[in-house]
């Protein structure tokens, strides 16, 4: 048993998420959402440096005192399994652990949108699964490729910084690649797909030109790409793929996007009421004909009204989303609020204190907001 298990044994226990060390501090745990620290004592540079280089190669321990960051995936048993982050900050080393569950929900006991189903069911393509980091986006990604994995005979390839969840063989062929393990950067792991047989491919970050160029590329020859982005509604998905790349490549990236874009999966995690945890809500739109007019166009802000009209097709916009679960008794007003994104239409729910508060804030806001606004409900 090494050293640092205690500390994970005391996460699972207290049913935590992630676990946070840093020298000079008490080890502190996330649980539902919030912070606490699990002992007193702060931490040292001699048991730091002990227990972080104990559960990774000399190699990777070479490297972070290098770079002064890592990233890789540790099991502490068959049940247990965590996604490392490796840091220096201003008082030393410090880590962040994530814990990944060994086994791999269901769409269903997710509880996410039945129709993201239909996005494992495509012959190509680009599917974007986005939402801010701790979000879940990883879960209901690897639900899904399991989803494919028991359905269909494909063959799958994950590129990841690091492997999260592992996939055993079903119907399908699932090659999990690590960066920088196994493939240097995202954008190497990608082109080498398109070499190896793939039917699908999932893309853990897109986050540089390169990758997205490359993953519109895979998605025009015929493969299914899933990737993920750290945005929280579909509009603003659409817009970053398009932004990343200079203004005079535009128009063509446009209408790659517009060609290719079978889906966008935005995903928020709201605190229940009751303290028992987080609910998933989720922004869905399908790709259809008007969604491609309206990226080729670059005319974004009608995007909502394309998500509001399409429930037929299974599509859903987050703010009606996040009001199911305010009206179902399972969120705050306040956590609604907070999370919404058109506030007015949250805050008549807010106590009278709060709501004088998001009133006097939200007059800057509204004022601020209204140039967005305007676009969005046209």
């Amino acid at each position: 048993m090494a050293y640092i298990d205690q500390f994970f044994q005391v996460l699972i226990q207290a049913g935590g998420s992630d676990l946070h060390l840093g020298e000079g501090e008490p080890p502190k745990i996330r649980r539902h959402g919030e912070i606490l620290p699990i002992r007193e004592e702060v931490l040292t540079r001699e048991e730091m440096a002990f227990m972080l280089s104990e559960i990774c190669s000399p190699a990777r321990w070479q490297r972070y005192e290098e770079t002064g960051d890592l990233d890789f995936a540790y099991e502490m048993d068959e049940e247990s399994r965590f996604r490392c982050n490796y840091l220096k900050q201003t008082n030393g080393y410090g880590a962040v652990f994530r814990i990944i569950p060994t086994k791999i929900k269901s769409l269903e006991e997710l509880g996410v949108p039945q129709v993201i189903k239909t996005f494992g069911e495509m012959r190509g393509g680009i599917v974007l699964v986005t939402g801010p980091t701790g979000s879940g986006k990883s879960t209901t990604l690897a639900a899904l490729i399991d989803y494919i994995n028991s359905s269909f005979s494909r063959h799958v390839v994950t590129i990841e910084e690091p492997i999260e969840f592992v996939h055993r063989n079903k119907k399908s062929i699932i090659t999990q690649r690590e960066v920088p393990e196994h493939a240097i950067t995202f954008p190497a792991g990608l082109k080498a797909a398109l070499r190896e047989d793939a039917d699908i491919v999932l893309v853990g970050e897109m986050r540089d030109l390169e990758t997205i160029s490359l993953a519109l590329t895979a998605a025009e020859t015929g493969l299914l790409v899933f990737g993920t982005l750290h945005t929280n509604n579909a509009r603003k998905t659409v817009d970053r793929m398009i932004d990343v790349f200079p203004a005079d490549q535009q128009s063509q990236v446009r209408t790659m996007l517009a060609s290719s874009l079978r889906g966008v999966v935005a995903q928020l995690l709201l605190k229940k009421q009751d303290g028992g945890g987080r609910v998933a809500v989720n922004e869905i739109l399908v790709g259809n004909s008007a969604v491609s007019a309206i990226v080729r166009e670059g005319a974004t802000q009608k995007l909502q009204d394309v998500i509001v009209g399409g429930k037929g097709e299974g599509m859903q916009f987050m703010d009606d989303a996040i009001w199911e679960q305010l009206v179902s008794g399972a969120v705050s007003p306040h956590e609604a609020y907070m999370k919404a994104i058109d506030k007015q239409r949250f805050r008549a729910f807010l106590p009278d204190d709060e709501a004088d508060l998001a009133n006097s804030a939200g007059a800057g806001d509204d004022a601020s907001n209204r140039g967005g606004d305007k676009g969005r409900r046209k």
